[in-house]
């Protein structure tokens, strides 16, 4: 019998990870950090080792508070940024329900779906849910006069897309709100607002107190931090009725006995995407727009990540191409990426996002969602632009499956 020497075997090359929008490798510094809180027990316990993961936790909020520009006591520890989302979207909309009688929840259609469902959740429980409209780029119409009306419980949007990574003009619509403050109005200026940024925070700056809005949601595992880790930023004299109940931590919003290692990692996970930012918004930037200049020499290719956008997304659509399809043969290539839009039952369905801009379903099928991070290499780039062009020629030669043609 013959043998072959596994060292005669030709080495492959190593995978590349090109689906940071989903998931950021664990950062060293967060390794270090919760390897040294491991010990920590109850932070709530009144004796010595509760008193040493108190402190702790309360150094963690205070970091976390000093980088997004907040105070500590509005650092809320959550299991994940979309239980921060759901807290604060049905915790907003059931006091201002209580208190004023307000009964509408104002969001657009290109929300995580963290959003979504909250939203959805709140109309089977009486709540008016009404459409803030998005253009060609799934931005958000500044002008509008949705927020106008004293029955708006609470408005949300998103600060960065998951998908296309496109930000939105946060900053015109705080000032908007900020404007009809010092104008006296009872309407838009004072219209609960949260703003879901677990795209962006750890990669663009934040600044809570600026914002001038109720709450904002985070997710440790997008920097480079613990999964089943999240932040909610809630203003001290933000009325939020939260719907969970228990022990009281984390002001009540939370309840559940607080993760302190978790904490430490999160912590030490932003400042260290806050340290290395700017030069890793640079580096990665060039090394999308390589992949994105191969995508464009692809025929009929749609590009949908339009700047302002994040530096490390690059959302295509290849028409007569299955996602699927794309990110299979990318996967046998050695290449992690997405479609961007979640697949449900084994059914391949359009992006919502897309269909919200107006893309037609069989073109948002042909999605591909490509996101780097500060783990890619120019190597790992021109690798994935070299795959490009025959990847999506082998996906259309296998055609369109046929499937639910619905938008959701």
């Amino acid at each position: 019998m013959t043998t072959t020497s596994s060292t005669n075997r030709p080495s492959q090359p190593r995978r590349i990870f090109a689906d940071y929008a989903a998931t950021a490798p664990l950062r060293q510094e967060a390794i270090e950090a919760m390897e040294q809180a491991q010990h920590l027990l109850n932070p709530a316990g009144h004796y010595a080792s509760g008193r040493a993961a108190r402190a702790v936790l309360e150094e963690a909020r205070e970091q976390v508070a000093e980088l997004l520009g907040c105070d500590p006591v509005e650092v809320i520890f959550t299991g994940s940024g979309t239980e921060a989302d759901n807290i604060a979207i049905q915790g907003l909309a059931f006091a201002s329900r209580r208190l004023r009688g307000a009964t509408a929840v104002v969001s657009s259609g290109i929300e995580h779906p963290a959003v979504l469902e909250s939203v959805q959740w709140l109309t089977h429980l009486g709540f008016e849910h009404r459409e803030w409209a998005v253009d060609q780029h799934g931005r958000v119409d500044t002008d509008t006069d949705l927020l106008d009306t004293d029955d708006v419980a609470v408005a949300t949007c998103m600060w960065a897309n998951n998908e296309t990574g496109n930000l939105q003009p946060i900053e015109a619509i705080t000032q908007r709100r900020a404007q009809h403050r010092r104008q006296g109005s009872s309407h838009a200026g004072t219209v609960p607002f949260h703003i879901d940024a677990v795209q962006a925070v750890g990669h663009v700056p934040v600044n809570f107190h600026a914002l001038g809005v109720q709450t904002l949601a985070a997710s440790a595992h997008k920097f480079g931090g613990p999964k089943s880790a999240g932040i909610l930023l809630a203003r001290r004299d933000a009325q939020i009725d939260s719907p969970l109940r228990g022990g009281g931590q984390e002001r009540g919003l939370r309840s559940g006995t607080a993760n302190p290692q978790a904490a430490a990692g999160v912590a030490a996970a932003l400042a260290a995407s806050y340290k290395t930012m700017e030069q890793d918004h640079a580096r990665v930037t060039r090394l999308r727009d390589h992949v994105a200049q191969a995508a464009r020499g692809i025929d009929d290719v749609r590009v949908w990540t339009q700047e302002p956008a994040l530096p490390g997304h690059l959302h295509v659509s290849f028409p007569g191409a299955e996602g699927d399809s794309l990110i299979m043969l990318l996967d046998v290539a050695g290449v992690d990426a997405s479609t961007g839009s979640a697949c449900s039952s084994g059914v391949n369905r359009a992006s919502h996002v897309l269909t919200a801009m107006g893309v037609p379903v069989d073109v948002a099928r042909g999605a591909l969602r490509i996101t780097l991070g500060p783990g890619t290499t120019d190597e790992d780039a021109r690798r994935i632009a070299g795959l490009l062009p025959e990847v999506v020629a082998q996906a259309r030669a296998a055609g369109m499956a046929f499937g639910d043609k619905s938008t959701r």
